[in-house]
């Protein structure tokens, strides 16, 4: 098990990299069929992992509970999650999924409350306000022309597609929430190496007919090399190395803790979008993404920590 200062820095990386890959995956999106670059991603990831499926001799056998678990979390966490953020992106911008995106621990609470029968404060109902505010506050501010928009699409049509593009968002930071909330009854039972490689398999298994179907007709050869190195780091990143530094930091880090690190993606991926693929922040954009930050903060926050800490000391 990690000291609380490796395990810190195993959350940061994991978030940094995942915001990484969602901005990353706009021109891959451009470069592939989006079900073709999720098999792709799977497969990758797959070949990297072989090593991670053998089944350690202190492990129990799995339970089918526990292979209903990691059957749930591959599908929404990896397969779906993947497919409704690459469309989401290429229909909109890598600073509309960090600002979208950054919703998730507003949605992971919302969802620990209806399946897990936790307590929420009434503070996280305010970070779900806060999140739905400036989602609507950016999808209301000056429009923006994706790969997929072109100019040959009438300004309405365009626009409609945003619309698809920040729901899309919005379902894979669902999808997202509900993998965190499945990840916290798999941790206790599974170790890091092997969640990450059992998920992996079964995405791969998902998509593999859509992917293979796409194959069939994709011209691979017309694919330059940088875009093939990009899709390793994609795959690596997004398959083996953020689902293991979250997996290891968990063993660690209390879940509500933890949460505060995924004000990383958001942050990672816009300066992602910003840096490396030219977009830019309007006023109202920097607003909800302030606003949206705002519902990270307010979600993942320890609850009355201060004053706990005072009683403590008093002791």
């Amino acid at each position: 098990m990690p000291n609380r200062p490796t395990a810190y820095l195993c959350l940061a990386l994991s978030m940094m990299l995942v915001g990484a890959y969602v901005a990353l995956s706009k021109p891959l999106a451009a470069a592939f069929p989006v079900l073709l670059l999720a098999w792709l991603r799977f497969g990758i990831g797959a070949m990297a992992m072989l090593g991670w499926l053998k089944k350690p001799h202190q492990e129990p056998p799995l339970t089918r509970q526990t292979q209903g678990l990691l059957f749930l979390q591959s599908l929404l966490g990896n397969f779906l999650f993947t497919v409704c953020m690459i469309y989401g992106v290429s229909l909109t911008s890598a600073t509309s999924a960090g600002v979208i995106m950054a919703t998730i621990p507003a949605c992971v609470a919302v969802m620990s409350w209806l399946f897990l029968r936790e307590q929420i404060a009434t503070r996280t109902w305010v970070a779900v306000a806060c999140a739905v505010a400036g989602i609507v506050l950016f999808a209301l501010s000056k429009p923006e022309h994706s790969a997929h928009a072109s100019n040959a699409l009438q300004p309405e049509n365009a626009q409609n597609l945003q619309w698809l593009g920040y729901a899309l968002l919005l379902a894979a930071s669902l999808c997202e929430a509900a993998y965190s909330v499945i990840g916290k009854k798999l941790t206790g039972a599974l170790g890091p190496r092997r969640i990450t490689a059992l998920i992996n398999l079964w995405g791969f298994m998902l998509s593999m007919p859509f992917g293979l179907y796409f194959a069939l007709y994709f011209d691979f050869t017309a694919v330059r090399w940088p875009t093939w190195l990009l899709l390793v780091f994609y795959a690596m990143a997004a398959c083996m190395w953020s689902v293991w530094l979250w997996m290891t930091g968990l063993k660690t880090v209390p879940a509500a803790q933890s949460g505060v690190f995924t004000v990383l993606l958001p942050v990672s991926a816009a300066l992602v979008g910003v840096l490396a693929l030219g977009e830019r922040f309007t006023t109202m954009q920097f607003m909800a993404f302030g606003i949206a930050l705002a519902s990270v903060v307010l979600a993942t926050m320890p609850a009355r920590l201060p004053w706990r800490t005072g009683r403590d000391m008093r002791a």
